[in-house]
């Protein structure tokens, strides 16, 4: 057999089981409603230089997007970890990534147990896979084959933090998120739309983010189903894998909802006796269902968006109209959903609404009123678990860059919100634990202002969901809102509706995913 047949040979049996393990080893919307609160800018990834990637000119960067914004100051985020978008993990300030991330090399596929045979075209073979994503030097790989030394060649990356061991509070440690079949399904359409174009790399990366994660919304009575749809799936993905399954449900149906922008207007009215049906024929048939389901647990977000409009949008007749059937409600809800297998989270909207220094103290006084109603309404003690953060919007946990219209707030991305909002929680007696939404984030310079909420782009599936938040206070990475939905007909040309599929936004979150989405392919196999 000659080495070109030797090599297509060997490469076949790569992808699968043995043969894989054997030759390679394994591999170690909230939205900003109304009011402008942030100044305009402009901000790009800088030029400069990098141990591990080569960074590109600005000027280039621009170009490259096909976008005319100048450069303007950017200021690098300190901290920060493998799940921002950094060319390290530790978050060295002076070092910045690329804004189209995935084209350096994945940070955990980073070392192999094993060294290859010089037979074997590791060219080849990674660059099927993860396509322009290896930006290492085929100089330096050619030298690593020719020694048996890859291990060597590879650059090695510091260990993620783990939680640790013990904390049996944090309700998504030693669980699985449960991935949500209906909205995957609706991602084949994106997989097909890039296997027509002849983009193998992107549909490859398209059946990874298939296997992610993402919560369940129910928004209508007649969305109630999915809970039971729901359940049914994660028990029998519990059974087959025996490893225990969390469930992420959103539930936001209240009258009057969305009472500032109007993109998800709801079908309650408070002036229709919509906090009856509310109580009576959404809260308590939700509540039945996921009592029902001892053997799982639920983590439930409560209504997005609703408080945030009470603490900053008052001054809109709607929000302030619905100021005590946005508070009693979500109190409602609360004392309805005290089951031990569910962890509650309100929504506490995000860093670039709540998280001025005005601000925080307001947003902690309305959550408190709101469990102070709870209690009062079932004469005894409430218990949630915490609060969601940027639900349905676009900032990033940790941010790579900070943006110059953060320049104003110590909320710049959503880790620093965290901590500003919880010691604000705690001397109100409140817990300050959160999960942070990075379903969806935007691009450095991609967005001009924290008011722009309506689908963003550039922007890319964020940092896959994980208990690794480099953030005591932040129990878990999770991807409340699905990508590929729209946020309303605004933002993005030819948007489609709220809530309905919109693929070219969906191809594009796929393009610019961050690597954790698809580095751990072989997890699948």
């Amino acid at each position: 057999m000659d080495n070109t047949v030797r090599h297509h040979a060997l490469f076949l049996y790569f992808p699968f089981g043995t043969w894989r393990k054997r030759m390679f080893g394994r591999a170690t919307g909230s939205r900003t409603p109304g009011q402008d609160l942030s100044l305009p800018a402009r901000c790009v990834v800088p030029s400069g230089p990098s141990p591990t990637l080569s960074m590109v000119s600005a000027r280039r960067l621009l170009r490259r997007r096909g976008t005319h914004r100048h450069p303007g100051r950017c200021n690098l985020a300190n901290g920060g970890s493998g799940l921002s978008w950094r060319t390290d993990l530790e978050g060295k300030a002076g070092e910045a990534s690329q804004v189209k991330w995935y084209k350096r090399l994945p940070t955990t596929t980073s070392k192999w147990r094993t060294s290859l045979s010089s037979s074997v075209s590791l060219f080849q073979v990674s660059s099927l896979l993860l396509g322009t994503s290896i930006t290492m030097r085929a100089d330096v790989l050619i030298a690593a084959l020719a020694t048996g030394a890859l291990a060597a060649a590879v650059p090695t990356s510091p260990k993620k933090p783990t939680t640790p061991k013990g904390d049996v509070s944090n309700p998504f440690v030693g669980k699985t998120q449960f991935v949500n079949p209906e909205w995957s399904n609706k991602l084949t359409q994106t997989y097909k739309s890039f296997l027509k174009k002849g983009d193998v790399k992107s549909a490859f990366r398209t059946l990874q983010a298939q296997k992610v994660s993402t919560f369940v919304w129910v928004s209508r009575l007649s969305e109630l189903g999915r809970i039971d749809d729901a359940i049914a799936t994660a028990r029998r993905v519990q059974r087959q894998t025996g490893k225990k399954q969390i469930v992420g449900l959103v539930l936001y149906n209240l009258p009057d909802r969305d009472c500032s922008a109007g993109e998800s207007a709801g079908e309650l009215l408070s002036g229709e006796n919509g906090f009856e049906r509310y109580k009576e024929e959404f809260v308590k048939p939700y509540a039945q269902k996921v009592a029902a389901a001892k053997d799982l647990e639920f983590a439930i977000v409560l209504e997005p968006d609703s408080l945030g409009n009470l603490v900053t949008n008052l001054n809109i007749p709607l929000c302030a109209g619905a100021t005590d059937t946005y508070r009693n409600g979500i109190a409602h809800a609360i004392t309805q959903l005290q089951q031990d297998n569910v962890h509650l989270y309100i929504d506490a909207a995000h860093g670039g609404w709540l998280g001025w220094n005005d601000n925080l103290p307001l947003a902690a006084d309305e959550f408190a009123e709101v469990l102070k109603r709870a209690d009062e309404a079932s004469g005894k003690k409430n218990k949630i678990r915490g609060f969601a953060t940027n639900v349905s919007n676009y900032n990033p946990l940790h941010a790579v860059v900070r943006e110059n219209y953060t320049e104003w707030s110590n909320s710049w991305d959503e880790s620093n919100y965290a901590s500003s909002l919880a010691p604000h929680l705690e001397e109100r007696g409140l817990p300050a634990h959160f999960i942070v939404d990075q379903g969806r984030v935007a691009l450095p310079g991609a967005r001009e202002e924290w008011g722009e909420w309506c689908n963003v782009a550039p922007s890319g599936f964020g940092p896959a969901p994980s208990t690794n938040t480099n953030n005591t206070v932040v129990d878990a990475i999770v991807w409340i809102k699905p990508g590929g939905e729209s946020d309303g007909e605004c933002g993005y040309i030819n948007a489609p509706r709220a809530g309905h599929w919109h693929d070219e936004f969906a191809q594009q979150l796929v393009q610019n995913a961050h690597p954790s989405v698809y580095e751990n392919w072989w997890k699948f196999w």
